[in-house]
């Protein structure tokens, strides 16, 4: 059994470890969970003894196979937990992921595996992320991002890079959601910013946004 705070640091640590090639530092585990460089080292040595991460001072983390295994499950129910609030509950995609938050921490597998067939399987939560089976396996984006989409070409949304409640509410407000048909007009060399067509409607948006939409070409 283990304990919220220690389910946290290795969802974490997994996640940054999705687009790392290297161990994971200290300081960029402390910048996610908003905490003191010092905290993390603690928890990692805790974490460490336990044979859940490999633990070396100065060079990183990574996860063990066990403590992967232990992430991936918990990844799983916070995305499935956020699929039901939306779907089942009608919550908005802003609004679940404190909830889901709290929500993955329940530890019953066998209440997981039936909201996952109550859901019908889910490949996908509400923000387009990809959702672990039962047995672990996930498929990831490509990673193809608005910002590299060309002018006249056509696309469809399918994640976000950034799925804070302040970027979700920004996307409802330009009335782009998981399945928007975007089509690029055109794109300015000085700064990236592009005008794009969505649902008949034309709009102007930075590349801070256009950088953290995950899309597919059509």
């Amino acid at each position: 059994m283990f304990s919220h705070s220690e389910e946290n640091y290795l969802k974490v640590i997994y996640t940054i470890e999705l687009t790392k090639s290297k161990n994971v530092s200290t300081t960029l585990i402390a910048k996610k969970i908003h905490t003191k460089a010092s905290s993390v080292t603690d928890m990692l040595k805790k974490l460490a003894d336990k044979k859940l991460v490999n633990y070396e001072k100065y060079k990183g983390v990574s996860l063990t196979k066990k403590g992967k295994s232990i992430a991936v499950n918990i990844v799983r129910k916070h995305r499935l937990w956020e699929v039901f609030l939306v779907n089942k509950l009608n919550y908005n995609w802003d609004e679940v992921h404190e909830m889901a938050e709290q929500l993955e921490h329940i530890k019953s597998d066998s209440l997981i595996n039936r909201l996952d067939a109550f859901l019908n399987f889910p490949k996908h939560d509400p923000h387009g992320d990809p959702i672990p089976d039962e047995n672990g396996n996930i498929a990831l984006h490509k990673n193809v991002m608005l910002s590299f989409i060309e002018a006249n070409n056509s696309c469809v949304v399918i994640g976000l890079k950034d799925s804070s409640s302040d970027f979700l509410k920004f996307l409802d407000n330009l009335n782009i959601s998981l399945g928007s048909v975007l089509k690029v007009i055109s794109k300015e060399a000085f700064d990236n910013s592009m005008i794009i067509e969505n649902n008949n409607h034309i709009i102007s948006i930075s590349n801070q946004i256009s950088k953290n939409i995950f899309v597919k070409n059509l």
